[in-house]
């Protein structure tokens, strides 16, 4: 909402000294945005006055059309002598008023004005534009004014041409202050002064005499006041102050007609339209569409309309989407037509918002009055608006206001909350009392009543104001958010980070040491990135939470995965020049189980209870946390200490028991088969959660459709765990090696076995072999070949043998290892090598 400083003027009496940045600095103490302060006409200086263009010679043998021309300026130049002035624009004719910047004047952005010759003429000023004194971008010609106005008369006051105007962010919360009126309200308060409402009129009665008006949808349309106006001379035209505060206010003067109801609802905030009355064929209705109807609007666009559309009609159909844009067949005609229109009907209407914002959104057609429609219009002004409507057409078109007043009005009560008188005290951490809230919900527009327990009646034009946090709001910020203490909030002692989240931090700290960079991603995915991760029509993965206002169409639910937001982040890094990659996040995923209950509405002036919050998180799908990482390129980079090697899927298990050495689980490895990961190249890890054996997550190289779908690197590799079952599955806090003073045993030993046994299994069975004095186990080889025989695997580990309380002999080592290589050799048929 723009707002001259001009006009707010007409509603409070500011400080004469008040400049735009201090009246925006007290509108954003009193919570607005204030984005800009508009300087007009800054640069703009003088003599710049009404000319009178006495005589127009056309110049010929130039590209373009040229006039030299004799201007009748009064007495402005000091001379009263014509000026003779070269112009290039050919709008306007002799005997025509014009906008004329003599020599010495400067125009807006310091552009000095002087007499030069030019085209072979001596120019002695210059004929201004709209575009050129900053009033609009205009550029089509140069201004032609009325003929009432005399020569040499100043036209920087005649035309407004120097003022400030606020640009004001209006939030979806305070529609009220998409008015001159609204803004005027908070100036006023800021100030401390009286607000002169623009809103308070004398309304003749309603009577039975108006345009006949039938509505059907009582819930879409609450209120609806018709007047008409007659005799309106068809060639009237909009006066320059008017123009000129539609121009400040952002809006272009199209029409007397359509400029005064754009101008009273810029002035009152309620939308009006204005109909040719010889154009509308009898009662004037309001209902929903029906199916099949269409509707041409003032834009010229034909829309199909839905049956939830809200329509004004007359006998032959829709003329009109409710509170977005009339229809083309009931448009006024152009000023100065021939058959220009002489009788119009004012409509001013109170329409239901939510109606307003679907109709809107679904034609993809937002209008100024929509947007106040959206955000909440005063029902109770219509009245007014339309009185002030019909005045000004009485005053500037000559017309006369018929004594028929159609007012139709549903009826409905004050809204009116009980609130503590404290309420806002508690609210904010510190004490106004009793009289300043008072004081402070009365300047808003509130009735209070009552001493400890207040009684508020919120105005007609606050909607917004539906419980008591509301009006502690109104309270905290007229008394300034800035005059809050500072205070910090006392913690009971023995609190601090739950298990769940030292796990997560541990996690995090773990994977960042392994060369992971965190890379949160947006918890939305669409059925196109699960069609991508090659998931099959059944896969449980594909059940998803709809959101009910998505922010993008393409992700429109709730991941069950956390790979489609990391895949996309490897992606577009890969894209952008980086390479080698390995990202991990970690975060929830929604896993809806088909008997959730739906969602109870909680109340917002006390507490939920214990049951009303159970029914909520009955309403939720289960969140689990997880872990993922993926990585892509050169794990290891070349360099003078050797060569490189590239991510492989081994990284990504690898990256998998990172995770679970931090949770303190043991994880088991098996082969596995499941998307996205390659057939061959996938692992499955297991863990014991309370007893029982459950699979945690995945691991390994994604499929080659995979990653050709995504626009993936080759070979590819990624990991997905479930934190939450490692934590349960964790043996309690991690324990503090213990560090023996007695050397260590080691001892080699290369198992050949069948390409089908996961060497986990193996090491488990090295393991359980070698008893209590195995310190630590590693696989550090892995070799195929021809001597080995078609499909057999020579793994070769390294045992650490050491005793707690002695020195171990060489026979205790060798014992131990061959036991352990007897344990294999049962349970997988193992074969030692080279035995």
């Amino acid at each position: 909402m723009r707002a001259p400083l001009s006009w707010l003027r007409e509603y409070v009496d500011l400080p004469a000294g008040e400049t735009g940045r201090d009246v925006a600095a007290k509108l954003i103490a009193a919570g607005l945005e204030v984005e800009t302060v508009e300087q007009l006409g800054a640069g703009l200086e003088g003599p710049l006055v009404v000319g009178r263009v006495l005589a127009i010679e056309e110049l010929s043998g130039f590209k373009k059309p040229i006039r030299y021309c004799q201007v009748d300026v009064g007495d402005a130049n000091g001379t009263g002598e014509p000026q003779n002035i070269v112009c290039g624009a050919t709008n306007f004719a002799v005997g025509d008023k014009v906008v004329v910047i003599l020599p010495g004047g400067s125009l807006p952005g310091g552009f000095r004005i002087g007499a030069r010759k030019t085209y072979g003429r001596m120019s002695e000023g210059m004929i201004c534009s709209a575009s050129e004194l900053g009033m609009s971008d205009d550029h089509d010609g140069i201004i032609v004014l009325p003929p009432e106005h005399e020569a040499g008369t100043d036209a920087i006051e005649l035309l407004e041409l120097v003022d400030e105007v606020l640009d004001i962010a209006v939030t979806p919360d305070r529609g009220y202050c998409l008015s001159m009126r609204g803004i005027a309200r908070e100036a006023a308060i800021a100030y401390g002064l009286p607000l002169r409402d623009p809103a308070l009129l004398d309304v003749p009665v309603p009577n039975g005499h108006g345009h006949p008006v039938q509505i059907e949808d009582r819930l879409g349309c609450d209120r609806f006041t018709a007047r008409t106006v007659t005799g309106v001379r068809p060639d009237a035209r909009s006066p320059i102050w008017l123009q000129r505060r539609l121009q400040k206010a952002g809006m272009r003067p199209i029409s007397l007609a359509v400029d005064i109801t754009n101008y009273v609802m810029l002035e009152l905030g309620q939308p009006l339209h204005a109909y040719d009355r010889s154009r509308v064929n009898g009662t004037i209705g309001v209902r929903r569409a029906r199916a099949g109807e269409k509707l041409t609007t003032l834009d010229g666009t034909k829309r199909e309309l839905h049956p939830e559309d809200l329509v004004i009609t007359d006998d032959g159909g829709p003329i009109g989407l409710a509170g977005v844009m009339g229809g083309a067949d009931t448009e006024i005609a152009d000023t100065g037509a021939a058959a220009g229109t002489t009788e119009i009907v004012i409509e001013a209407a109170h329409f239901d918002p939510v109606a307003i914002a679907r109709t809107s959104r679904r034609h993809k057609l937002s209008s100024e009055a929509s947007r106040r429609f959206e955000r909440g219009v005063d029902p109770q002004a219509t009245s007014a608006a339309a009185q002030r409507t019909v005045d000004l057409l009485v005053l500037l078109a000559g017309g006369t206001a018929e004594a028929g007043v159609t007012e139709i009005v549903s009826p409905s009560g004050p809204h009116t909350i009980k609130m503590r008188a404290d309420h806002p005290d508690r609210v904010a951490g510190t004490a106004y009392g009793r009289e300043t809230v008072a004081r402070r919900l009365q300047q808003v527009g509130c009735d209070v009543y009552g001493t400890d327990e207040l009684t508020v009646t919120v105005p007609s034009w606050r909607p917004d104001l539906t419980d008591p946090n509301d009006l502690a709001e109104e309270v905290i910020r007229l008394e300034g958010y800035e005059n809050l203490p500072s205070t910090l909030p006392r913690l009971p002692s023995g609190r601090g980070l739950t298990e769940r989240q030292r796990l997560h931090r541990r996690v995090g700290r773990a994977l960042a040491g392994a060369g992971y960079v965190e890379t949160p991603t947006y918890p939305f995915v669409g059925d196109a990135a699960l069609d991508r991760l090659g998931l099959e029509p059944g896969d449980d993965r594909r059940r998803t939470v709809r959101l009910a206002n998505p922010l993008s169409d393409e992700e429109p639910a709730l991941r069950t995965t956390l790979l489609p937001g990391l895949l996309a982040a490897l992606r577009r890094n890969d894209g952008r020049g980086s390479h080698d990659l390995a990202l991990f996040e970690t975060g929830l995923v929604f896993l809806p189980t088909g008997e959730e209950t739906p969602a109870a509405r909680l109340p917002v002036d006390r507490r939920p209870t214990d049951e009303e919050i159970a029914s909520l998180r009955a309403a939720l799908p289960r969140q689990p946390r997880r872990v993922a990482a993926v990585l892509a390129g050169a794990r290891e980079q070349d360099g003078w200490w050797g060569k490189g090697r590239p991510a492989t899927w081994a990284d990504a298990v690898e990256a998998a028991r990172t995770v679970a050495r931090e949770a303190g689980a043991e994880l088991t490895v098996t082969a596995a088969r499941y998307a996205p990961w390659h057939p061959g190249r996938c692992a499955a890890f297991h863990t014991v959660v309370d007893g029982e054996r459950v699979l945690v997550g995945h691991a390994g190289e994604l499929h080659p459709r995979v990653v050709k779908a995504m626009h993936l690197p080759a070979r590819t590799c990624a990991m997905e765990i479930d934190l939450d079952l490692l934590e349960r599955a964790s043996s309690g806090v991690p324990q503090a090696p213990h560090v023996s003073a007695f050397p260590v045993a080691t001892q080699d030993v290369a198992l050949v076995v069948d390409g089908s046994v996961p060497a986990a299994e193996v090491e488990a069975a090295l393991r359980e072999g070698a008893g209590e004095l195995l310190e630590s186990l590693r696989l550090f080889d892995v070799f195929t070949g021809e001597q080995l025989g078609e499909g057999k695997k020579s793994l070769a580990y390294a045992l650490r043998f050491r005793a707690a309380d002695r020195t171990l002999t060489a026979e205790e080592a060798s014992a131990a290892r061959e036991a352990a290589v007897a344990a294999a050799v049962e349970r997988t048929g193992a074969v030692l090598r080279g035995a």
